[in-house]
């Protein structure tokens, strides 16, 4: 039988991979796609969003279109939520692809979105195993890249000053482990999706292409793409078997007998029944950024005397929110969030936001 074709999405935190999964999905031009989606936090936020892109049918229905495995029962999506992808994928990934390749007849392709602090190139590895590489090859790696926040240097610093360090000494080892993540993002990449173009002048967006081309080599092109809106015919189909290439995709942790991800990040979960307006509940989560070092804000929230359920994202101190769907009759109305970042406390989260 065919080798199933996997489509790895990676990139940092925010940059706009679920909305590309959802775009992807709805616009399926009749494939039938399996995702599987790796979260950081115990609240499967991502899977939810894609559960609603209004192709996927209730739990425990089966499709056509969208086709995995949960807990040896057949669901929309599959949600490893256990910690970094790369890091156990021989507890839960490698049973999850055992189950999917049992169906590979009825399958046109695989997604895997990463977790935003996962490194492509373990997961890649993976699919040298010989339970794996009978069914199924790697088509690509996909890289989300934030134009937005990159013109800021929200990810990686200065763009300009960055890159005149790495030019003036070669052998710097001094970066931080998210630049490392996202220079190891950039150099497993077949293709760069770069998203929120929009939020930016044009002289900001040149830079931060300029700066993409010095990074990537000369197969690698860079795609601007605006919520998702990329044809599936630019982003499947590759034929690129990464997994038997990955010797010219260099990565920080190349020489490493494994690699550890900074211990320091960590996620707060906030749950409450509990309704909040979307701007209030902005301004305190912008004063919280100002007080931790949160990465990244995602979630749904109850609104006042609204029928309908608030997505709520954030980068930084940026926000977006949007109302993807009325609350279900029997659904529990609560406001659920998952804010990552680097040491948070906790209790001091939780504290600012439930005294609204």
């Amino acid at each position: 039988m065919h080798k199933i074709p996997v489509t790895v999405i990676t990139g940092f935190l925010g940059a706009g991979k679920t909305t590309l999964i959802r775009h992807l999905l709805q616009n399926n031009e009749g494939r039938r796609i399996a995702v599987l989606v790796n979260e950081f936090g115990e609240i499967g936020i991502d899977g939810e969003m894609l559960r609603d892109c209004q192709v996927c049918p209730p739990d425990g229905a089966e499709t056509e279109t969208l086709t995995a495995l949960k807990s040896d029962k057949i669901t929309n999506i599959v949600e490893l939520t256990n910690g970094c992808l790369c890091c156990t994928v021989q507890e839960e990934f490698l049973p999850t692809m055992q189950e999917l390749l049992k169906r590979r007849d009825q399958l046109d392709c695989i997604l895997i979105e990463t977790s935003g602090l996962a490194l492509p190139k373990p997961l890649v590895q993976a699919f040298r195993w010989p339970e794996i590489r009978v069914g199924a090859t790697v088509d690509s790696v996909i890289t989300v890249v934030d134009c937005e926040a990159l013109a800021k240097g929200q990810v990686v610093g200065d763009l300009e000053a960055l890159n005149a360090q790495r030019q003036a000494d070669a052998s710097l080892e001094h970066e931080t482990p998210i630049e490392e993540l996202f220079e190891d993002q950039l150099a497993c990449a077949d293709l760069v999706l770069l998203t929120k173009v929009d939020r930016v002048d044009a002289e900001g967006q040149a830079q931060v292409e300029r700066w993409l081309k010095q990074e990537l080599s000369d197969s690698v092109k860079v795609v601007c793409c605006h919520q998702g809106q990329v044809s599936s015919d630019l982003l499947l189909g590759f034929n690129a078997a990464v997994e038997d290439d990955l010797e010219n995709r260099p990565s920080h942790h190349d020489t490493e007998e494994e690699h550890d991800h900074d211990d320091d990040i960590n996620s707060v979960q906030f749950r409450v029944d509990e309704s909040f307006e979307p701007t209030v509940l902005i301004d305190r989560l912008q004063a919280l950024v100002k007080q931790q070092e949160i990465y990244r804000v995602k979630g749904f929230v109850d609104v006042p005397n609204k029928s309908m359920r608030l997505v709520l994202q954030g980068v930084g101190d940026r926000f977006d929110y949007f109302y993807d769907r009325p609350w279900k009759p029997a659904e529990l109305r609560q406001t659920r969030l998952v804010l990552i970042g680097r040491s948070l406390d906790q209790e001091q989260i939780k504290s600012s936001l439930q005294s609204l």
